[in-house]
């Protein structure tokens, strides 16, 4: 073989050597998800049974993928399609092939922030947290409409609700509904220390009751320096065994939470929820207060306040008085102020 041919040889091997290595260099690390540069971190979610397939379909519907080939060729050698794990992966901008294939064949998924807040009654919070994991609505719903489980957390189907502290956690999508009630009843625990059981038994509340009022005074006020006051007025009417007459537990009976001004007619409403007919707390809470606005009852002004009524200024705050007369003369202000404003219900 001549020197020539043997040069030839040696420069066309290099150089297929060195395409090779660029290419499995390409497949290997070179990024191929989320390669845009406005891209954000993408959240796959592979469900129980899913396909080597169907996670592909999901990648190119959400347009992840930059090249599909490389991708199927790694996922292949590295048998990724026999190996398939539920779960959420947060897929990062500009990750390479291996890097995620690593992740997806682990099983190593990621937790995702869980919050809730807002909500008023049990069939939305079922909605709301149910689509947030893989079991759903149903599931979740099931365990909080069955009078054991509800009962092993030390509430029946209505007062169950009060397991659900408003805040974020971070949890698996794919966890189990029992396991997720589980987890809620470790930070019920954790929030109801010695210190606020004690708070709430000087208060002669349980713990449900103390949630059950909270969630009152946060209908009635959004002002946190104010709720340890309106929380005052509604302890001072259960002492003495006055109806508390709250009309945000009108409007929960009635179920329409568009209405800015009660009538008259509305207020005899036939509801166990109905604080107009019915004296002490109603059997559950109206929403899901927020752990500050809990605390905030437990932290209850002491004063000899009875009645409270919203400042005719509309400035967010409320007018306390002691006597019934003063009531009925600032509300008579107040009803004047919504009529001017042409609110009629």
């Amino acid at each position: 073989m001549s020197r020539n041919v043997k040069i030839g040889l040696f420069l066309t091997v290099s150089i297929l050597l060195s395409t090779f290595s660029f290419y499995f260099w390409q497949v290997f690390k070179s990024p191929n998800l989320l390669v845009q540069d406005n891209d954000k971190t993408f959240a796959l979610l592979i469900p129980r049974g899913a396909t080597f397939e169907s996670v592909m379909d999901t990648l190119k519907l959400h347009k992840v993928i930059n090249d599909e080939t490389s991708f199927r060729f790694l996922a292949k050698m590295m048998k990724y399609s026999e190996k398939v794990k539920e779960g959420r992966y947060e897929i990062k901008p500009k990750m390479g092939n291996r890097e995620a294939l690593v992740k997806l064949r682990s099983g190593n998924q990621d937790a995702m922030p869980v919050t809730f807040n807002n909500i008023r009654m049990k069939s939305d919070l079922i909605q709301r947290l149910g689509n947030k994991f893989e079991f759903g609505p149903d599931a979740l719903g099931k365990l909080l409409n069955d009078p054991a489980t509800c009962e092993k957390f030390g509430f029946d189907t209505t007062t169950i609700v009060c397991l659900f502290l408003p805040n974020t956690y971070q949890i698996f999508w794919t966890i189990k509904p029992e396991a997720f009630l589980d987890r809620m009843g470790t930070e019920y625990k954790k929030f109801w220390t010695p210190e606020r059981q004690a708070k709430a038994k000087e208060k002669g509340l349980t713990q449900t009751q103390t949630q059950v009022l909270a969630s009152i005074v946060a209908s009635e006020t959004n002002k946190r320096d104010e709720q340890p006051r309106v929380a005052g007025v509604y302890l001072n009417r259960l002492k003495r065994g006055i109806k508390l007459e709250a009309d945000p537990t009108v409007i929960f009976a009635l179920r329409d939470f568009g209405i800015r001004r009660l009538l008259n007619r509305q207020l005899t409403i036939d509801s166990p929820y109905n604080t107009y007919r019915y004296t002490g707390l109603p059997p559950g809470p109206i929403n899901l207060p927020a752990p500050a606005t809990i605390d905030n009852v437990l932290n209850a002004e002491q004063h000899d306040y009875l009645y409270f009524v919203v400042d005719a200024r509309f400035n967010g705050y409320h007018t306390f008085s002691k006597t019934l007369a003063e009531h009925l003369a600032n509300a008579r202000l107040y009803q004047q102020a919504l009529t001017r404003m042409k609110i009629m219900k």
